[in-house]
């Protein structure tokens, strides 16, 4: 092999790890799937748990007189709503200087009304958004 194409052969394999790792990196995003279920008065539903190093966003949807919800860092309120309400979202972001830290995530909704509603929760962590 002439010293042009060892050195092409090295510079293709060069970039084809640096392509590799950069969509290794890229996994990190987590975007839950959104969570629906009916709700009595009383009950509960949460997002499945996400990771988030840097960012998370919270989107969440009520029908009939709404519901009332809560961002939850490794088990603690971070954030919640003062009453009931049809439709929320929230970003907590390292750029707004209002993210808690790094943990695991998730958005709840909770009946507190008198009626059932279908409730329905999504979480988004880093490049999820």
């Amino acid at each position: 092999m002439s010293r042009l194409s060892a050195r092409i052969a090295s510079g293709v394999l060069a970039t084809g790890a640096a392509a590799a790792f950069a969509l290794a990196a890229a996994g990190a995003a987590n975007a839950g799937p959104p969570t629906s279920q009916g709700l009595a008065p009383g009950a509960t539903v949460c997002s499945q748990s996400e990771y988030a190093s840097f960012q998370v966003r919270g989107d969440g949807w009520a029908t009939a007189d709404g519901a009332k919800f809560k961002v939850v860092r490794n088990g603690g309120v971070v954030a919640n709503t003062p009453s009931r309400v049809n439709n929320y979202a929230i970003e907590l972001r390292s750029a707004y200087g209002n993210f808690p830290g790094p943990g695991y995530y998730s958005l709840c909704a909770t009946n507190t009304g008198t009626r059932n509603t279908l409730a329905t929760v999504q979480i988004r962590t880093d490049y999820g958004f």
